[in-house]
C-alpha cells in the first residue's frame, strides 16, 4: 500500500481481520504509511484484529507505537484481538510502548483574555510578596553573621573583602567616571538649550552642580554597579552552588555567609561611596567643559560660580545614599546566588532577577531619600 521498505497487507480470508506489517518498521520509512494505517483504523472501529508481525524486519519506538495506536483504535478488543509471529524483542517493545499511548492533556487556553491577564497580575503579586520575605529574611541574615564577626573581628576575611573591593570597585572606576563625565556633559548641554531662551546661561552651573551632586553621580554609579558587580556575585556564587562547592564548605565547617556573603557586601559598602564620589567628580568636570566650549563660561567663572551656590548639603544628600545602595545591590546579588538550583538556565533566570531587583529596589530607596530630604529641608 505503499512504496516504501515498509509497508502492510490487509488479509480477511479466514473472516478475520488480520494486517501484515511487512519490512523495516522505523521511522525514516514510515512517514507515508501513517495516513494510510489511520484510514484502516478508522474504518476497523469495533472490530477484532490480528497483527501478524511475523514479516516484520526490524521495528523501533516509532514503529511499535504506531501499531500499538492502530490496535487501540479498533474498540472491540476482545480474545480475538492480538499480536501474532513477534519476535522476542519486538514483543518486548511492543509491550513497552503498550502502557504510553495516552494522550497528553493541553491545559485549554484562556477564553477571556481579561480574566488571563488578572490572573497573571495576581500570581506576579504573590510571587512578588513571596520573593519580597526571602529576600527580607535573607537580609537579617546577613545583619545577624555581620553583628557576629563584629564581636569578634578574627572571623572576618580580609583578604577575600580586600579582593572584592578591588573586583568590585577599583575596576568599576575607569566605566563609572566615562558614563558621570558622559551625564554631565548631556545635562549641561540640555540645560544650556533651554536656559539660553531666558537668558540664563549661567544657572547652568547650578543645574549640573545640583543634579550631579544630588542624584546623577550617586544614582548612575549604582545602576553601573547593580549591573556590573551585582550580577557578578550572583554568577560567581550561583557557580559554586551548581558545582556543590558550597555545601563541600558547609561539610567543611565553614559559614557561607561569612565566607561567601559578608566579604562582598562589606567591599561594596566601602567601595560604592568612593566610585560616587569619583562620579560626582567627574559629572561636574563634563558640565563644566560642555559650558566653557559651548556657553564661552570659562573654567574660572564656573568654579567660582559653583563655590558661591553650592552648599555642601548637595554634597552629602548624594554621599549618604551610597551605602544603602551598595548594601541592597550586594545582599540581592549574593541572595540569588544563592538560589541558583543547579544548571545553567537557572544561573541565567538568577543573574537577570538579580539586576532587576537590584535597579527595583536601588530607585525606591531612592524615591525615600527624596521625600525625606523634602520633609526635613536638607
Amino acid at each position: 500500500m505503499a512504496d516504501s521498505s515498509a509497508h502492510f497487507d490487509i488479509d480477511m480470508t479466514q473472516g478475520t481481520l488480520k494486517l501484515v506489517p511487512q519490512g523495516d518498521w522505523r521511522a525514516r520509512f514510515l512517514g507515508a504509511l501513517d495516513d494510510d494505517l489511520r484510514n484502516f483504523a478508522d474504518d476497523s472501529v469495533g472490530r477484532d484484529l490480528v497483527i501478524d508481525m511475523s514479516h516484520v524486519d526490524r521495528l523501533d519506538t516509532v514503529g511499535a507505537m504506531m501499531l500499538q495506536r492502530t490496535m487501540r483504535t479498533c474498540s472491540g478488543r476482545g480474545e480475538g484481538s492480538e499480536f501474532t509471529g513477534a519476535s522476542e524483542a519486538h514483543a518486548a517493545l511492543l509491550a513497552q510502548v503498550e502502557d504510553h499511548l495516552n494522550p497528553c492533556h493541553v491545559e485549554p487556553e484562556h477564553g477571556n483574555p481579561f480574566l488571563a491577564v488578572i490572573e497573571r497580575l495576581g500570581k506576579g503579586v504573590v510571587d512578588a510578596y513571596y520573593a519580597a520575605l526571602e529576600v527580607m529574611s535573607f537580609i537579617g541574615l546577613t545583619l545577624a553573621t555581620a553583628m557576629r564577626v563584629i564581636a569578634n573581628p578574627m572571623k572576618m576575611r580580609w583578604t577575600s573583602t580586600v579582593y572584592h573591593m578591588e573586583e568590585a570597585g577599583m575596576n568599576a572606576i575607569p566605566i563609572v567616571g566615562l558614563m558621570s563625565f558622559l551625564i554631565g556633559a548631556v545635562v549641561a548641554f540640555m540645560g544650556a538649550k533651554i536656559l539660553r531662551m531666558f537668558n540664563a546661561d549661567i544657572f547652568t552651573v547650578e543645574l549640573v552642580g545640583i543634579s550631579v551632586l544630588r542624584e546623577f553621580g550617586v544614582l548612575l554609579t549604582a545602576i553601573l554597579i547593580a549591573g556590573r558587580s551585582g550580577s557578578a556575585f550572583t554568577a560567581q556564587i550561583g557557580s559554586m552552588k551548581i558545582r556543590e562547592e558550597i555545601d563541600a564548605m558547609r561539610v567543611l565547617g565553614l559559614d557561607p555567609m561569612e565566607v561567601l556573603v559578608l566579604p562582598r557586601v562589606a567591599a561594596l559598602v566601602v567601595m560604592l561611596p568612593v566610585l560616587a564620589f569619583f562620579a560626582a567628580m567627574l559629572g561636574i568636570l563634563g558640565g563644566g567643559l560642555v559650558a566653557w566650549l559651548a556657553m564661552d563660561i570659562s573654567p574660572a567663572l564656573f568654579i567660582s560660580r559653583f563655590q558661591e551656590t553650592m552648599v555642601l548639603n548637595h554634597f552629602w544628600a548624594g554621599l549618604i545614599k551610597a551605602p544603602f545602595f551598595a548594601f541592597v545591590i550586594a545582599v540581592v546579588g549574593c541572595f540569588q546566588g544563592m538560589e541558583v538550583e543547579g544548571s545553567a538556565e537557572s544561573l541565567g533566570q538568577r543573574t537577570t532577577l538579580s539586576v532587576v531587583q537590584s535597579l527595583f529596589l536601588v530607585i525606591l530607596i531612592d524615591a525615600f531619600f527624596a521625600m525625606f530630604y523634602l520633609e526635613i529641608d536638607f
